[in-house]
Order: C-alpha cells, then sequence, then structure tokens
C-alpha cells in the first residue's frame, strides 16, 4: 500500500510550502532567496524540485538537475535531499532517491551523483548502505565573495 506522494513543485507557493523541510538542510537560506534560487536554477540550470508528500504533509523534498560532463557522462546531479527530522529514518529519504533513480534511467540518464557535507556522516551511511553509492571523488570549493 502506497502511504505519499510524490510531486514537482512548479508553482511559487508549492516552493514556499517545501522551505521549513529544505531549510533543514540549507539554513543559510531566508525564504525569498530559497525562492529566487529556486526559480533562477530551474530557468537556467532545467533544476528539479519535487516533495514527497504523506497526506497533505510535505515530508520530504529533493532537488536535482540533468547534467553532461566528461566525468559522468550523462547524469543527474542531486543537488538537494532533505527529510524532514519529525519524519526521518521512516524510509522517504530513500523513496525519493528511488524517485531521482528512477527519472534518470526513464529520461536517458546513466547515473546520478550528489556530494554531502563532511560533516553529514550519517548520510554518508545512508548513501553507502542503504542506498548503494560509492564514494567517487572529494568535491573541493572556493569561497569568491
Amino acid at each position: 500500500m502506497v502511504d505519499h506522494t510524490i510531486k514537482e513543485l512548479k508553482r511559487e507557493e508549492e516552493v514556499r510550502q517545501a522551505f521549513p523541510v529544505l531549510k533543514q538542510l540549507r539554513g543559510h537560506l531566508d525564504e525569498e532567496a530559497f525562492v529566487e534560487l529556486v526559480f533562477e536554477a530551474k530557468e537556467r540550470d532545467m533544476y528539479k524540485l519535487y516533495a514527497l508528500y504523506k497526506k497533505d504533509t510535505i515530508v520530504a523534498v529533493t532537488g536535482f538537475k540533468p547534467m553532461i560532463t566528461l566525468y559522468y557522462g550523462r547524469f543527474v546531479w542531486v543537488c538537494d535531499l532533505v527529510t524532514d527530522e519529525v519524519w526521518r529514518s521512516q524510509g522517504y529519504g530513500k523513496k525519493l532517491l528511488n524517485f531521482v533513480e528512477f527519472w534518470a534511467i526513464k529520461n536517458n540518464f546513466e547515473s546520478v551523483a550528489l556530494s554531502s557535507g563532511l560533516q553529514r556522516t550519517e548520510a554518508h551511511s545512508f548513501y553507502e548502505t542503504k542506498m548503494d553509492y560509492d564514494k567517487a571523488s572529494y568535491v573541493f570549493k572556493k569561497n569568491l565573495k
């Protein structure tokens, strides 16, 4: 029995409803910056934002974008994946990441990739043991402002 639905968030009102959950992952953003970045990423990078609902409640959110690089080929990059802290460890993150994988297969992409902060050791365990992801590289970042 399916106890959830997954829906793409396209309208501003829907995106705003996802903010309280996404804020748990992206605490540096306020709601206005979040909404602005989502719509800019949708326009420029084909970013897609989906929510997993249990009845009318958003319990998990993912944002991803299709990409092509010489290293990965055609792949989907998961920019954001978070389950509301109240609903964690109940399989919703796995369901949402499985959805992203299915979306990638259906749209002829070869793989799914993501990065995870060094401090997020529980997330690393989730990706490796429950989702069968491999550590492929380190991600490096340099702030320019």
